[in-house]
């Protein structure tokens, strides 16, 4: 999974849980620049993944209401699963070094 789409998941995610969310507020959840959060939003827009709609009965007209389509349901899936299926993969990768330095470990301390 490239850092793009660890981002587009992370946005998904949290325009999923927070359709009301501004630009600025997910640039901080996610540690980028208010540009960058520009960038990959609209990103996710040219791609079908996210509509925005601005409030109707809104006082501030330019705020807007980030909601997924359906492709961005579907592409959130796809995100998820591909991201799970690597830090699976991490995770075997992991105990089996853990049970490597365990083993390496208990030799030593026989040697002692």
């Amino acid at each position: 999974m490239t850092p793009a789409e660890q981002a587009h998941l992370r946005i998904l995610k949290i325009v999923d849980e927070e359709p009301e969310i501004s630009q600025r507020q997910l640039a901080e959840r996610l540690g980028v620049s208010l540009g960058k959060a520009n960038y990959l939003l609209k990103a996710l827009l040219d791609k079908g993944h996210l509509k925005a709609g601005n409030f109707l009965r809104a006082e501030n007209k330019l705020k807007y209401a980030y909601l997924l389509t359906p492709e961005g349901i579907r592409a959130k899936l796809q995100l998820t699963r591909s991201y799970l299926a690597r830090k699976e993969q991490e995770y075997v990768v992991m105990k089996a070094e853990i049970e490597a330095m365990r083993v390496e470990l208990a030799a030593q301390d026989e040697r002692v």
